[in-house]
């Protein structure tokens, strides 16, 4: 489904829009087939270092487990797909890069919330805003842990602001009281929304995972602070409004 004109102007003014129940059955397999692998590559790294948390990582509870597609290549078909290129060439126009691609999964636990934060936070100051595809596996519901997002209407803020780190390893930007905006979506849905819109999202209180698939493209490559490389993955996707990346 191709983001309309509307939700494109939605973007642009206030930093997201959602698009239901866009991913066909046949993908959603596709990405669901890898969640459970992203999940035991990062419980035996804490196995193996004899600890329950690397970074924002909790064993057990909450997982951002990266580039998982570099050992799952069958998941290029749908990240250098149809779906994501109309996205990409909405938002971003003829130029787009894959920057990042994650899995986010909560299991059933009080503690498997984030805080509020914006993506661009993990990143450093210098460098163009990019967009998240925040992708929904399952049914996402405030009770499973819902993404809150606090519009740039509500927030004020549409660029980058200083991140302070707290001891879950989460960079934390916003401590006012709008609790967000909560985006419960049925699995296939992908909100869509700019790195510099703040967020967060609750705990899972059911005895269910809440899988969520991540992917942002950035509309340039994103360097590291200090300009001497790529920061996180730097594929063409679309150059010059032509599809770059292989699918497969």
């Amino acid at each position: 489904m191709t983001p309309t004109p509307e939700q494109v102007t939605q973007y642009i003014e206030d930093g997201y829009f959602v698009l239901e129940n866009v991913i066909s059955t046949e993908d959603l397999e596709l990405l669901r087939g890898a969640a459970q692998f992203s999940v035991d590559r990062l419980d035996a790294a804490m196995d193996a270092a004899d600890v329950d948390r690397i970074g924002i990582n909790a064993k057990g509870k909450r997982y951002f487990s990266n580039m998982v597609y570099e050992q799952r290549p069958e998941l290029r078909s749908f990240i250098f797909g149809p779906v994501m290129e109309q996205i990409c060439r909405r938002v971003l126009g003829e130029n787009a890069f894959l920057f990042w691609e994650q899995y986010v999964i909560k299991a059933g636990d009080p503690d498997t919330t984030f805080a509020w934060h914006q993506d661009s936070g993990y990143v450093h100051e210098n460098h163009t805003p990019y967009l998240t595809c925040w992708i929904a596996l399952d049914d996402v519901t405030e009770e499973n842990g819902s993404v809150y997002l606090l519009p740039y209407s509500r927030s004020g803020i549409r660029s980058y602001v200083k991140h302070v780190p707290i001891e879950t390893g989460d960079r934390v930007c916003y401590f006012g009281s709008d609790p967000g905006l909560p985006v419960t979506v049925p699995a296939g849905s992908i909100v869509c929304f700019s790195s510099t819109v703040i967020h967060r999202s609750g705990a899972n209180l059911t005895d269910k995972l809440r899988r969520v698939y991540l992917l942002q493209y950035s509309p340039e490559v994103i360097m590291n602070q200090d300009g001497t490389a790529p920061h996180g993955s730097f594929e063409p996707f679309l150059v010059d409004g032509k599809v770059a990346a292989a699918h497969s």
